[in-house]
């Protein structure tokens, strides 16, 4: 296995006007029922944040040499140690940081995840917990995060339910 190491500093980073680019994913999978069939009950992987249990979605700066959807892979695979398929943009939003107290712009998107790692860069600095969609909308510190969660629930039910019309309509052709 290759050494993962997370990219630090902020020499790459992307700026629009000033507000520094964030990308990050909601990494999410359905759950394994009981007799080992995937359910359809969605569930998405939180973190907690490097400086206390603050729960997120990994997130990240957005660098000059990537594009917006390898940001968002990396990020997850540095900070959550899951790789899968970047799906179709939530959503852009302007938010301020509590630290630096700037404007920055966050791009998010879902993330299907197909493998979790046992290790990966952030291990040591972050804990990972998957949890049904309402429970992370609770736990989320980010009202930005909250928003794409509910947009990619929607996304995902609405699907679900066009999917079970589609086959209804099969069957009784």
């Amino acid at each position: 296995m290759a050494c993962l190491v997370a990219r630090t500093g902020r020499e790459l980073q992307r700026y629009n006007m000033g507000r520094r680019q964030v990308v990050g994913c909601i990494p999410y999978r359905y759950k394994n029922g009981s007799d080992g069939a995937i359910s359809d009950e969605l569930e998405v992987l939180v973190i907690t944040s490097q400086k206390g249990n603050a729960f997120m979605f990994p997130k990240g700066g957005w660098e000059l040499d990537e594009s917006v959807e390898e940001a968002a892979s990396r990020e997850s695979l540095e900070e959550a140690g899951v790789v899968g398929n970047v799906e179709c943009e939530l959503g852009k939003w302007s938010f301020m940081s509590k630290s630096q107290e700037t404007y920055y712009e966050g791009h998010m998107f879902p993330l299907f995840v197909m493998e979790q790692l046992d290790l990966w860069p952030e291990k040591n600095v972050r804990q990972r917990i998957w949890m049904s969609a309402a429970k992370a909308r609770d736990a989320c510190q980010h009202w930005w995060m909250k928003e794409a969660l509910d947009i990619l629930v929607e996304r995902l039910t609405s699907a679900q339910k066009q999917e079970e019309e589609d086959a209804m309509a099969c069957s009784l052709s």
